[in-house]
């Protein structure tokens, strides 16, 4: 079976990171970090992982890593304990 995957809608460059809450069908993200040689998809990468409390290497950018649309697929998780994680994190 496939790891359950997030579509995140990322804003970098912002005051402070954070997971804003729900956008659509996935998630609004915001990093402090650069969109420059990749800094924001690490952060997006580090700010999911810890909302869900799993190593920031259970997480991969799968689609979007040069857009502000990503998905991330999600190891370890089921797709309820995900939104659940997430929605507790807010």
């Amino acid at each position: 079976m496939a790891d359950p995957r997030i579509e995140v809608v990322v804003t970098p460059g912002a005051r402070r990171s954070e997971i804003v809450g729900r956008y659509g069908g996935g998630w609004k993200v915001r990093v402090a970090a650069a969109p420059e040689r990749g800094r924001a998809n690490e952060a997006v990468i580090e700010l999911v992982a810890r909302a869900l409390d799993v190593s920031s290497s259970s997480l991969r950018v799968v689609a979007g890593r040069a857009g502000r649309r990503k998905t991330i697929s999600v190891a370890g998780l089921s797709g309820a304990e995900i939104d659940a994680r997430l929605a507790a994190w807010l």
